[in-house]
């Protein structure tokens, strides 16, 4: 396939409709991938399993994704690329994460993450040479990582030492850095002052071909457990010089980028690892519809199939989350600081439990490295690396404690109060077939500042439900459910509230966790009544209250004591979506997107 021409996310037609070219290209994409189980597609499992023995990408793959043009993805709409949209942006990378984890972040993420302290800080020069560059299909990658510091980037020692030509010298290393030893140009965190405070480290963009010999070493390389085919490096430099351009953005101005741009990274991420979790159910379901126990499939005893349809439901979470999460960016920009944390948080949590439980249902077999359902143990390796990338669980509830306070007192208890019903605004987050503003870094902040139109709305939400209940039976239950979490918002905004001074800090105790904990949870049911009572009346999934009722159900499990398991008729009727979508060969998420044609019957399908 030739390279796509540049077009936006939404064109209009001629008859004044609205084409969502954003999808087509994922359908294009998705052809161009092929049946992941045909084992006469180079693109498929077997070369996937084929490539992770080696420790290496599958060629075809990174062919076939050059070939698409996906570094252009990577880039701005309005420098020449076709980034505008970032809910759509996950969308379409999910379609590669499904196949192989390693290939979406070996080819994609790496380069897309460099991008956002480019797009954000850089001159307009800076900005067009490495849109160009991804354009052409070249590689840009994130240097941050150093093993010494962590997550700690206010350690981090890679000095940029001020050169007598006005330049830098760079002196230090880096390490788990993806890419590093085949990109074009590289953005390095490096430290610019010595003296203590936030303002001591900067952004480098460095054209790696122009250093000189001698002076760095990019040959390390450090296998892992997960995602083995990734190529992560390190770099090594010895007074290494670097022109004065390749600064980003003012000296010192680096630590405050990366805490606004990461969030950007914190929510898209989830949202393409949604699909490994796709990948792992459609297996595992293929299997227990083939399997015979007891004289009947394994999909038909109760146990494994509560587990397939918590695994269904759960993807449904991950997806509205991760969703609602993306529109942020665009449409409230503002409150993406503890949202972008809670979708990071929750989301690789949820797809790393399905697979400890769907690894069950699968039993031996999701031990092994060849056959049919090797791809499994594959993804449950790879989910765990990618779960780390570039912020674990407990940096992100670490972001969100701080600012617990904060939003009790502006945010929640005047919703509680009544005094706040949403803007169209906070609508518009929900319905996710809308067009979106262009994503505006300038507008990012380093914190909420109280505000939350999300959380904040379940107490809307509540009184809704409970007044459509009255006329709507169907929907008692819901309402009940939305009520539940109605209170736990009271009880949140309460304790938020009483926090001691040092239990509002990151080095807080487990207390203020468990409290940054509940409030993801609350994020995440919010995200799915708003998703359900926005949705078009075209999607007949969408609209019915069965899926959400389950969503919250699985939810308030993580609240406070479980709860009795969904009727017998509620879970009937998800197995039967998840078996439809199966043997239409439809993902799992919120979309229903077709899958690509598949080649071969796939073993296992329900009859």
């Amino acid at each position: 396939m030739t390279d796509l021409p540049t077009t936006s996310a939404t064109e209009v037609r001629a008859d004044g409709a609205r084409r969502d070219t954003a999808l087509e290209r994922l359908d294009r994409l998705e052809t161009l991938l092929g049946d992941p189980y045909d084992p006469a597609n180079p693109l498929g499992q077997a070369a996937v399993l084929g490539a992770d023995e080696r420790g290496e990408l599958p060629a075809d793959g990174e062919r076939a994704l050059a070939a698409y043009g996906l570094g252009a993805e990577f880039a701005p709409a309005a420098l020449g690329g076709r980034f505008e949209r970032a809910d759509r942006f996950a969308l379409l990378m999910r379609a590669i994460f499904r196949r192989d984890c390693a290939l979406g972040i070996g080819h994609g993420v790496t380069s897309f993450i460099a991008g956002l302290p480019i797009w954000s800080d850089g001159s307009p020069e800076q900005q067009q040479r490495a849109a160009d560059l991804l354009c052409g299909g070249g590689r840009i990658v994130a240097a941050y990582t150093e093993l010494d510091h962590g997550s700690d980037f206010t350690r981090i020692s890679l000095a940029a030492r001020h050169a007598a030509d006005g330049g830098y010298l760079l002196d230090g290393g880096k390490q788990l850095v993806n890419n590093i030893g085949r990109a074009e140009a590289a953005v390095f965190f490096a430290r610019t002052d010595e003296r203590p405070g936030s303002r001591g480290h900067s952004h480098l963009l460095v054209d790696l071909d122009a250093l000189p010999a001698g002076h760095v070493d990019r040959t390390a390389r450090y296998p892992t457990s997960g995602v083995r085919g990734c190529l992560l490096g390190g770099a090594r430099f010895d007074s290494c010089p670097v022109p004065a351009d390749a600064l980003l953005g003012e000296e010192g101005g680096a630590m405050e980028t990366v805490l606004k741009v990461f969030q950007v990274t914190r929510c898209v991420l989830p949202g393409m690892v949604v699909g490994v979790g796709d990948s792992q159910l459609r297996m595992v379901l293929a299997f227990a519809g083939e399997r015979q126990l007891y004289g009947a499939p394994v999909s038909a005893l109760p146990l494994p199939r509560s587990v397939l349809t918590d695994a269904f439901v759960d993807l449904l979470i991950c997806d509205a989350l991760s969703m609602v999460a993306a529109r942020t960016l665009h449409l409230r920009p503002a409150e993406a600081s503890a949202r972008s944390a809670a979708v990071k948080y929750l989301v690789p949590k949820l797809l790393q439990e399905n697979s400890y439980r769907l690894g069950v249902v699968l039993g031996a077999r999701s031990y092994l490295r060849e056959g049919p359902y090797a791809a499994f143990q594959k993804a449950a390796r790879d989910l765990p690396v990618v779960a780390l990338a570039h912020a674990s669980g407990a940096v992100c509830l670490a972001n969100i404690v701080p600012q617990l306070p904060r939003l009790a007192e502006r945010a929640w208890q005047p919703a509680l109060d009544a005094r706040t019903s949403g803007t169209d605004g906070d609508e518009a987050l929900f319905r996710l077939h809308d067009p979106l503003p262009p994503l505006d870094f300038g507008r990012l902040e380093l914190t909420t500042r109280g505000a939350d139109g999300l959380a904040g709305r379940l107490p809307l939400f509540a009184r809704d439900l409970a007044r459509q209940a009255v006329t709507r039976p169907e929907l008692a239950e819901l309402a009940g459910l939305a009520a539940e979490f109605s209170g736990a918002l009271v009880d949140l905004a309460r304790r938020s509230a009483a926090l001691p001074p040092l239990e509002r800090t990151p080095v807080a105790g487990r207390r203020s966790f468990l409290l940054a904990e509940r409030y993801v949870l609350l994020l995440a049911a919010a995200a799915c009544l708003g998703v359900w009572r926005t949705a078009r009346h075209s999607d007949g999934f969408l609209t019915d209250p069965l899926w959400v009722t389950a969503a919250l159900h699985r939810l308030t499990g993580r609240l406070g004591p479980r709860r009795g398991p969904l009727s017998q008729a509620a879970a009937g009727a998800l197995f039967d979506e998840l078996s439809a979508r199966h043997d239409d060969a439809r993902t799992f998420d919120l979309f229903r997107t077709r899958l690509a044609p598949r080649a071969v019957p796939v073993k296992g399908v329900a009859p």
